[in-house]
């Protein structure tokens, strides 16, 4: 039998996460709007103009690669940041009530990846099998926003906090099996800006964001030369800058550049990142490619994997006494989140430009499997939920 929803449910959520939610339902449509944009161009008779233009090299790289390696490292720095408040006052804070997320994150993690690999084991496709893993927190949230007040507010907290450990997890895949040649004396000299602006924060309790933020910057060049991708730096410098446990202190160095990176991050980072990587070429025979083993894995772990996953572990949790339900969930809501989960988008297009990195026929279509996957997940879920909620 569930509790009823406790006070702590409705305290957790913060202004900070309300101004993330409320960011995330307008720049979700953004999203949208430029992936739709950047299909159609890529397609129209200013395809290869426009595709050209992402190529274009600037200081070493092409705009793509800024895009993919800069912007995105400072996304993944955004993710840090609400993953470390999560963890002091957020729904991580509580074991009890953190472990739900997390046990349904390994879920939403490992089942997705488990139906690729058995369509695509031992073959060149295998690689791939991490493109299915991760869950979209902007699209996400964009669509249970759109329920509104329908769905219990532990709903979009428990879809945050499992949508950041979903992410964590993906961090920590591309860290280990998406990494080509190591080098590492530039890994080392990483670690080591990075351990600096640890001990920057822990024992001179610098306050100011300037040191880390260019620490930060030194350390993503550094990376960027190991092999490791450097928008793990990212992550790292998130838990190097300075936080305060006290619920939304806005003098925290960390509350602040949270604060400072969600507009950007939601209508500029995010926009840019789907206009250079969603413009894909439909080919006469884009159908064909759907049957293929790679695609149908990618289609199938996120539309099926990711709820099964999900509930799957989740109720083996709860069986065993290990966690329960959130206050004022039903089983409906964590399946409808579940499906939800299986809007990969962005993630998921970022492992595909690492997975097959040099074969761009399997990058576009990986791209249509991951876009029809994550529009079906979307509105599945949508559907789903507001059904649950009317019969309520």
């Amino acid at each position: 039998m569930n509790a009823p929803i406790s006070p702590h449910i409705h305290n957790s959520l913060s202004d900070t996460f309300k101004r993330f939610a409320e960011s995330e339902k307008a720049g979700g449509v953004l999203l949208l709007a430029c992936t739709l944009a950047s299909l159609l161009l890529a397609n129209s008779p200013l395809g290869e103009s426009y595709l050209h233009l992402w190529h274009v090299t600037i200081a070493g790289m092409s705009v793509e690669h800024w895009v993919n390696d800069a912007l995105m490292a400072v996304f993944f720095l955004l993710i840090g940041l609400e993953l470390e408040r999560e963890l002091y006052n957020g729904e991580l804070s509580n074991f009890r009530s953190a472990l739900l997320p997390v046990v349904a994150a390994l879920g939403g993690i490992c089942v997705p990846a488990l139906i690729h690999f058995w369509l695509n084991a031992g073959t060149p496709t295998q690689a791939g099998m991490g493109i299915p893993m991760a869950t979209d927190i902007a699209f996400a949230l964009g669509v249970l926003a759109l329920l509104g007040s329908r769905v219990p507010a532990s709903l979009k907290i428990f879809l945050t906090a499992l949508a950041v450990m979903d992410d964590l997890g993906a961090i920590i895949v591309i860290a280990l099996f998406y990494t080509a040649e190591l080098a590492w004396g530039w890994l080392l000299a990483a670690l080591a800006a990075f351990a600096l602006l640890a001990c920057m924060n822990r024992y001179l309790r610098i306050m100011a964001l300037a040191p880390y933020l260019v620490g930060g910057a030194i350390m993503w060049v550094l990376m960027l030369k190991s092999g490791v991708h450097a928008t793990i730096s990212g992550v790292l410098l998130a838990f190097a800058i300075p936080f305060s446990a006290k619920q939304d202190d806005e003098e925290s160095p960390s509350h602040r550049l949270e604060h400072i990176l969600h507009k950007p991050a939601a209508f500029v980072i995010l926009p840019i990142f789907a206009l250079a990587n969603t413009g894909i070429v439909i080919g006469a025979d884009w159908m064909r490619e759907l049957a293929s083993s790679n695609s149908v894995g990618i289609l199938a772990g996120l539309v099926v994997g990711k709820p099964l996953g999900i509930v799957l572990l989740s109720a083996l949790a709860v069986a065993a006494g290990i966690c329960s339900l959130p206050g004022g969930l039903r089983w409906t809501h964590i399946a409808g989140a579940g499906m939800l989960g299986g809007i990969g988008f962005t993630m998921s297009i970022f492992i595909t430009n690492l997975a097959f990195a040099g074969e761009p026929a399997l990058v576009n279509a990986s791209k249509i499997a991951i876009l029809l996957a994550s529009l079906t997940s979307a509105l599945v879920g949508l559907a789903f939920l507001g059904l649950v909620s009317r019969q309520r």
